[in-house]
């Protein structure tokens, strides 16, 4: 995927199926439902770890290890959709792409509490069109600034629509947080289905992913 083709899709837009990325996650799940569980509960544990043990260095995790540990899902997600074999290591790969994935994650926040804290809309606005900018990264190969600059740009065209995407997996996410152990699969199902979304808006102009 090059830059010009993003740019043509942009200027001639697209649409994609929520109920669709929705489906197509859970049966990514579904493939290795163990692994992602298990390495949920890593995340987890690990988080709960620094909150508990290292309360003073908690802001770490979120700056430092947050975001490529979460990415891992995306790379997996990636195998699963095309067929490939999936070992348990695979979901840290987010560290190959480590310094850029961690510019993402910290200015993205940064940017999106700086608009939530001024006037709330412009927080909102970038908060939702950021979602793509790690998966633009990882398999678009932008760095960090263009990545989060085109993913908002694409977002943009369905801005609404994706709107309510990120609401429905925050509310999943709200639900699983209330039964606990639900986390376990809302969060992994999470990323699964933005994957989808992902691919679903790009297909036209997939590189070999």
């Amino acid at each position: 995927m090059n830059k010009q083709k993003i740019n043509q899709l942009i200027a001639k837009g697209y649409d994609f199926d929520i109920e669709e990325a929705f489906r197509n996650g859970w049966e990514l799940f579904k493939i290795k439902p163990l692994f992602s569980v298990g390495y949920t509960a890593f995340i987890i544990s690990l988080e709960l770890l620094f909150l508990i043990y290292f309360k003073e260095y908690a802001v770490l995790f979120s700056v430092f290890l947050a975001g490529p540990l979460f990415s891992g899902f995306y790379l997996v997600a990636n195998k699963l959709k095309h067929g490939d074999p999936v070992i348990y290591p695979d979901f840290f790969q987010g560290f190959r792409y480590y310094i850029p994935i961690i510019l993402i994650w910290l200015i993205g926040q940064i940017l999106v509490s700086i608009g939530i804290l001024l006037l709330v809309i412009p927080g909102v606005y970038l908060l939702v069109g950021y979602c793509f900018a790690i998966l633009l990264h990882i398999f678009a190969g932008l760095d960090f600034w263009e990545s989060m600059e085109y993913s908002r740009r694409l977002v943009t065209v369905k801005w609404w629509k994706f709107f309510l995407f990120v609401l429905l997996l925050i509310l999943i996410n709200l639900i699983g947080i209330l039964f606990f152990v639900g986390v376990l699969v809302t969060i992994p199902f999470s990323f699964y289905v933005a994957y989808c979304a992902f691919e679903a808006v790009t297909e036209e102009v997939f590189a070999d992913l």
